[in-house]
């Protein structure tokens, strides 16, 4: 009678399970169902449910404006929780990142197995509150890995804000009449009161008013060099 040989199955992902990023793609692979779970500083954090005008909306406004700046300005490309694989402890799935295509110069790369490697231009995430990790160890990894512009839409709180990595620090963007003016990506605009206020129409509008302004232009004709260049 031939032995019985016992496989040890897959641990499950579990919250605050401490992992290193290969062990954490393994379990990660090996779930039954696809669910958010990212890794942060070693951590493993696991999304609850999500709710509607505490998340899925705003987050849905979110898309809307980084996309239509998207479509307007060849060489950025845009991404809804995509997986970064940052480093070795960390792999979150932000809301929302814009990048810059590696044929114009982007810091990051798309890996062979279709991840996201290294860090994006511009990341955003929708926070339900301050009190979650969202302004601390995800901060902290964002930083400590180059993303250049980070935005926190604080719901409850009703707070943006709206970071820029300068000399490895995060420093707040200070809006100018009102607007928020990315300095990484010219043109991405946001009118931060009618964000507050749910007022999209507004929000696209001034959007708009950034898409035609000569900064960004200037800054299409240049990704457009680079891309011919390449």
């Amino acid at each position: 009678m031939a032995e019985k040989i016992l496989v040890k199955s897959m641990p499950l992902l579990a919250n605050g399970d401490r992992l290193s990023r290969a062990e954490f793609e393994r379990r990660y692979a090996a779930m039954p169902n696809d669910k958010k779970v990212e890794l942060i500083e070693g951590i493993v954090y696991m999304a609850s449910p999500l709710r509607f005008e505490s998340h899925a909306e705003p987050h849905g406004n979110l898309i809307g404006w980084l996309g239509v700046y998207q479509v307007a300005t060849p060489g950025v490309r845009l991404g809804i929780e995509p997986t970064l694989r940052l480093d070795l402890d960390n792999e979150p799935q932000p809301d929302g990142v814009l990048l810059l295509d590696e044929k114009v110069g982007g810091q990051s790369r798309i890996s062979d197995d279709d991840y996201i490697e290294g860090a994006p231009e511009f990341v955003a995430e929708i926070a339900a509150s301050s009190v979650g990790y969202d302004l601390y160890d995800k901060k902290r990894a964002y930083r400590r890995n180059g993303v250049k512009e980070y935005f926190v839409w604080q719901v409850y709180e009703q707070q943006l804000d709206w970071f820029r990595l300068t000399n490895d620090e995060y420093v707040c963007l200070s809006p100018d009449g009102g607007i928020l003016r990315s300095e990484v990506l010219p043109g991405l605009w946001l009118a931060v009161d009618a964000w507050v206020g749910g007022d999209m129409g507004r929000v696209l509008a001034v959007l708009q008013e950034g898409i035609n302004s000569l900064e960004h232009t200037e800054f299409v004709r240049e990704l457009s060099k680079k891309n011919v260049d390449g």
